[in-house]
């Protein structure tokens, strides 16, 4: 009679409260795709989890582009994008901002009527 059992490890995760769609700036790669996870890992026997690795779970900003995990208490930017803690401050717009860019708005342009190029037909549709 022959039995095999496997063991292993499997991490569950989520995002954080507060951290909910909250993307910053991966310090490996570069991209912007960081998110804010915690991470519960346990160790399972015959696929089954069995005793967690860790009680509180581990709070990382994780890279969805190069799987880079960083401790969310070393990024002090991303701490304080967290939503609901009161302290938020509302986002300033830059002054250049604040008008629409140059030529918008300001009606048709001056000059002689344009039609379809000369020697084209106008589109039809149907």
């Amino acid at each position: 009679m022959c039995l095999i059992f496997t063991c292993g490890e499997h991490t569950f995760r989520k995002e954080i409260e507060g951290y909910e769609g909250v993307v910053c700036q991966c310090h490996n790669c570069g991209n912007y795709a960081g998110h804010v996870i915690k991470s519960n890992p346990w160790f399972t026997f015959c696929f089954i989890p069995v005793v967690p690795l860790s009680i509180h779970g581990y709070h990382d900003i994780i890279c969805h582009v190069c799987n880079f995990a960083q401790p969310l208490e070393n990024r002090p930017d991303v701490q304080a994008m967290k939503r609901g803690d009161g302290n938020n401050m509302p986002m300033q717009i830059p002054s250049h901002l604040d008008s629409p860019p140059q030529g918008w708005g300001q009606g048709p342009p001056q000059g002689p009527p344009q039609g379809p190029p000369q020697g084209q037909a106008p589109m039809r549709y149907g």
